[in-house]
């Protein structure tokens, strides 16, 4: 598995919340939605989630093991600190609620 793309709008304005990530796998597969949050350590990277009727929140898709975690986080990470050094010009940040889908995971 590689990922192939990477794609970071930062966020002005929150605390903790510091981008919105698109990652790209194999040149066919499109994860949106994982965050950069500045934690009690330091940056990590947050993968997408859904807020459940108790409250809590559940990852929608997430690495199997410590080792994709980190070659996710490591490139997000990367792309978070280059886009900062060298902003792109015109680039806006995705509507911080993800649209709603639909039944059965097809969205149109």
């Amino acid at each position: 598995m590689e990922i192939t793309e990477v794609r970071v709008f930062p966020v002005s304005n929150e605390e903790r919340l510091k981008a919105y990530a698109t990652i790209t796998i194999d040149n066919v597969f499109l994860v949106r939605d994982l965050r950069v949050i500045n934690g009690n350590s330091g940056l990590f990277v947050a993968m997408p989630s859904r807020k459940m009727k108790d409250g809590t929140f559940k990852d929608i898709a997430h690495p199997l093991n410590s080792e994709t975690r980190q070659m996710i986080e490591s490139k997000v990470l990367a792309e978070y600190e280059q886009e900062l050094a060298h902003p792109a010009k015109g680039a806006e940040a995705p509507p911080v609620a993800p649209p709603a889908s639909t039944e059965g995971g097809e969205q149109q």
